[in-house]
């Protein structure tokens, strides 16, 4: 039993031993990463094209807006210009009634010739 005993004895550091090398070494595992590195870059590409599109897409919706705004500025001083013009149209054919001519002629001492008066025409040609 003595000699059992002595190869036990022996045996059971042994072991112990195998277990702190076995502890002690570390197996590195490579993981496949879920994202390569390139596909990284290719994404970062693709996102910065699109925010740019986005940014170039809301400029150009600013600068369309905007100068709709002027348009419709403009059309309505023209609309407005328009009556203007036609207000004094109106006037201009009140002034030049003959009756009317005729009257501020007796109120100023002028005296007419011929029964008659005649309207000259209009310079422009309308």
């Amino acid at each position: 039993m003595s000699s059992n005993a002595r190869k036990l004895h022996v045996e059971q550091p042994e072991r112990s031993n195998q277990k702190q090398t076995q502890e002690q070494v570390k197996v590195h595992v490579h993981r496949k990463r879920w994202v390569s590195t390139g596909e990284k870059f290719l994404y970062s590409l693709v996102s910065a094209a699109a925010l740019a599109a986005s940014v170039f897409v809301v400029s150009h919706a600013s600068t369309t807006d905007q100068l709709n705004r002027d348009l419709q500025q403009l059309e309505n001083k023209i609309d407005k210009q328009q009556v203007e013009n036609e207000n004094l149209k109106y006037e201009i054919k009140e002034l030049s009634n003959p009756e009317r001519i005729l009257e501020i002629a007796k109120q100023n001492g002028l005296k007419v010739r011929q029964s008659k008066v005649k309207q000259a025409n209009t310079v422009n040609g309308n």
